[in-house]
């Protein structure tokens, strides 16, 4: 046992930091949300991490992504945690895409995963994702929105359809039930009352979005409270891997 998981052990034993190491989880959006679930389990030890974002980190990002340092503005996501977790974990295997999630490369994800998270926040992409881990029986958990909250106490977990008071979960169900998808799929979300005050177009040319051109809303957003999501979405993740009891009951 490395002595770097003997706090981890000495809680949930050596065999079940042995079968962690064993594991293989995908990320799918490595930036406020993704990026603090995959530093968490990245320090609890998961042997094969596979991440996947199309981005660079900007200058914008310090204020809530874990990997977003002005040493690292302008270099790949996906280069920076690859870099990160091996400096947490040198024997932790990581494979990077430096690439946006399309409908045809989902199985970068899937193949061989034990559990895929979905941290990013387009929504077509993520009811393309969900829907599809759905209909292949894939272990998925998925974030809802974290931007525009202020009070981590409302953050909760449940099923997809339980969901309520977040706008980006309500499009969500509406598009999974269109595709016929129903209950199974559990989620990070807040209830908390979003202040549209606070949503406006951006105008500066380089905040472009380059997928399709078009402006990208810039959404406010305190960091306390994107890492929680992504701590619970690592904490979701570790109820699947680990055996019933070890952490409490599964929540699905």
């Amino acid at each position: 046992m490395k002595e770097q998981f003997q706090r981890i052990a000495r809680f949930i034993g050596e065999e079940n930091v042995d079968l962690l190491g064993g594991k293989t989880v995908s990320v799918a959006g490595i930036g406020a949300v993704g990026g603090y679930a995959v530093e968490m389990l990245a320090r609890c030890g998961i042997g094969k991490l596979r991440i996947l974002d199309f981005d660079t980190v900007s200058e914008s990002n310090i204020n809530r992504q874990i990997i977003a340092l002005h040493s690292t503005v302008g270099r790949l996501k996906t280069e920076v945690m690859k870099e990160r977790i091996h400096d947490i974990n040198p024997d932790c295997i990581v494979e990077d895409y430096p690439e946006m999630l399309t409908d045809g490369n989902h199985s970068l994800l899937f193949d061989g995963a034990d559990i895929v998270l979905d941290c990013i926040d387009s929504v077509g992409a993520k009811v393309s994702l969900l829907a599809d881990a759905y209909e292949k029986g894939i272990s998925i958990i998925s974030s809802m929105g974290a931007a525009l909250r202020k009070d981590t106490s409302l953050i909760r977990t449940g099923d997809i359809m339980d969901t309520f008071g977040c706008p980006l979960a309500k499009q969500v169900r509406s598009q999974l039930r269109k595709r016929n998808i129903g209950r199974g799929i559990e989620c990070v979300f807040s209830p908390e009352n979003v202040d549209f005050r606070y949503i406006n177009p951006d105008e500066d040319p380089e905040a472009e979005d380059g997928r399709n051109g078009r402006k990208r809303t810039i959404l406010g957003s305190l960091p306390f409270v994107t890492a929680i999501f992504g701590e619970k979405m690592a904490e979701l993740a570790l109820r699947r891997l680990l055996p019933d009891g070890v952490l409490g009951k599964q929540k699905l």
